[in-house]
């Protein structure tokens, strides 16, 4: 296959969560493939770390560290408005940071937890791409991907609410695509499983769940966040041109339960 398709050069794309874990691994994996990405969390010095870290191997400007909290509508507003500013144009959304401040059945969850889920995990997927939509509108081009999870296609009795928002975003995805297709706006998701990083420790460290997952996965194991990056590049990419309102699910093989 001819290596241009995944090609981004020239593209700017905006990567929340991206100071660490599954974040992180598709700033440097769009990067790699000549994009310039914003690298944004919720805190500066975090971020101008890794901007740092991906300028010194691909070139100075390579990537800009803008922080923003997704809880603040006026903080992503300005993530927007300072990649615009920055760096002229947005090509690629990627809303992969999330919040989870529950472990536990849902009977015991309270109702500002449950708020902050759904309002982190999915509200704030909606203003960023309300805030990014109409240039690519505009334009006729560009990519949106939202980080969901294999949660909002299977169930769980302790990360329930986490996994009522990861379903809500796979609707939202559909619906924007819906929206957007006829301009030439791409809308879809990854839905990643269980992944190796700090936000989904409580999971992997426990080993009654990680032998649980691991049991009936195909590969047998758990993934590692540089096995997300490649997903995002191929929907970020022109070989994902005929590509949307659709879930991409990468966990290798957990959900169709290759078991005994």
């Amino acid at each position: 296959m001819d290596q241009s398709l995944f090609d981004l050069t020239g593209k700017v794309a905006i990567v929340t969560g991206s100071s660490r874990g599954i974040g992180r691994a598709i700033a440097e994996g769009m990067a790699e493939q000549g994009a310039t990405v914003v690298i944004s969390s919720r805190k500066q010095d975090a971020c101008e770390e890794v901007a740092g870290e991906i300028n010194a191997r691909h070139g100075e400007g390579t990537a800009v560290a803008v922080a923003a909290s997704i809880s603040d509508k006026q903080a992503l507003q300005n993530l927007v408005d300072e990649t615009r500013a920055q760096l002229g144009r947005i090509d690629v959304l990627v809303c992969n940071a999330a919040s989870n401040p529950y472990f536990g059945p849902m009977a015991g969850i309270t109702d500002d937890q449950f708020r902050k889920i759904m309002d982190n995990n999915v509200l704030a997927n909606h203003w960023l791409t309300s805030m990014v939509a109409p240039e690519m509108l505009e334009r006729g081009s560009g990519s949106i991907i939202i980080v969901s999870s294999v949660g909002g296609l299977t169930s769980s009795t302790v990360i329930g609410a986490y996994n009522i928002s990861k379903a809500a975003d796979l609707q939202l995805v559909r619906n924007l695509a819906a929206e957007f297709g006829p301009k030439g706006v791409r809308v879809n998701a990854i839905a990643p499983g269980l992944v190796r990083t700090d936000f989904a420790r409580a999971l992997w460290e426990n080993p009654e769940i990680l032998k649980r997952v691991t049991s009936v996965a195909a590969l047998k194991r758990i993934g590692e966040p540089r096995e997300l990056a490649g997903a995002a590049v191929f929907l970020a990419s022109d070989a994902a041109s005929f590509v949307t309102g659709q879930t991409l699910v990468v966990d290798g093989g957990s959900t169709f339960g290759a078991g005994l």
